[in-house]
């Protein structure tokens, strides 16, 4: 095998593998397409010590910090493919390099598949989003929305109405039963059952939601919760078992971020169902703890 690790992803919870296998001096190879999530949010919150700074600035600092380890490699581009070989893997390059490995860190992350709603995904990480606690103390204290993307929907409404006066646009998709009417009386959310059009930015008033029969309204800003799918066929690829959540799919993995193939961890956003920098970060920490401890206990 070419290297102790390999790191497939090299956003937050990616690095912070490859940081603590590098610290375990192991030989390490860090791949990434350079397609972080959150690369339409300006600007990071609720992450301890980097509070308010640019993802990409957090992440260009990190990589640089961990560049800065000898045993470690960082290379830009995709893996199309992994596979195991012997007692170790493969991945393979969309330009058909291929590297080897003892043992695989996948942190690769999911892809946002947002409502068919016109404007929406211009204004995806700015004025449309989806964690409250990453940008809901921003845009608080005035009216907010969330479009719903299904019945579930109504539990994000309850909890984002902590933030502001909340309107739920129901897109369509359902009419609350009398429970649900009395949990949206209760936390004074309107809700709207009319098909959502299009939304428009307005500048520094937020956003018009445009609806069904030349109606509107204006938000500070408009929450969801978009679907989830892997942003990677890997762990497809290599029979990694998968949670089925109310979002999309989760790859399994133990506490010690172990997937169900042995030698194959993951950490991130593909391998739980809450997502957020803080998460990754320590998902990551410990896929890189457990895949060096791997090494040395077998």
């Amino acid at each position: 095998m070419q290297y102790d690790v390999i790191v497939v992803g090299g956003s937050f919870a990616g690095l912070s593998a490859a940081m603590y296998a590098a610290r375990g001096r192991r030989k390490v190879l860090v791949i990434d397409a350079g397609q972080p999530r959150n690369r339409f949010a300006e600007h990071s919150h609720g992450f301890f010590g980097q509070d308010g700074r640019a993802p990409s600035d957090i992440l260009d600092e990190a990589r640089a910090q961990l560049l800065a380890y000898p045993t470690v490699t960082a290379i830009e581009g995709r893996a199309e493919r992994a596979t195991v070989a012997g007692s170790g893997f493969e991945v393979e390059m969309e330009n058909g390099e291929g590297f080897g490995a003892t043992r695989l860190v996948l942190a690769t992350g999911v892809r946002d598949i947002l409502p068919d709603v016109r404007g929406l995904a211009g204004q995806w990480g700015k004025t449309v989003l989806h964690c409250p606690y990453c940008h809901g103390y921003e845009v608080a204290g005035g009216p907010l929305g969330v479009l719903a993307t299904g019945p579930m929907s109504l539990h994000q409404a309850e909890l984002i109405s902590d933030w502001g006066d909340v309107t739920l646009f129901a897109d369509g998709l359902f009419e609350p039963d009398a429970d649900q009417a009395r949990v949206l009386e209760k936390r004074s959310i309107r809700f709207e059952p009319g098909k959502v059009n299009e939304v428009r930015d307005t500048g520094s008033d937020g956003l018009l939601v445009r609806l069904d029969g030349n109606r509107s309204a204006s938000v500070r800003a408009l929450f969801t919760a978009p679907r989830n799918e892997m942003a990677s066929p890997l762990a497809e690829h290599l029979g990694c078992a998968f949670n089925e959540g109310p979002l999309g799919r989760a790859i399994v993995a133990d506490d010690k971020q172990q997937t169900s193939v042995p030698g194959v961890f993951a950490a991130g956003d593909a391998a739980r169902m809450m997502h957020n920098i803080a998460f990754a970060v320590s998902g990551g920490a410990m896929a890189g703890v457990a895949a060096h401890q791997s090494l040395v206990f077998g």
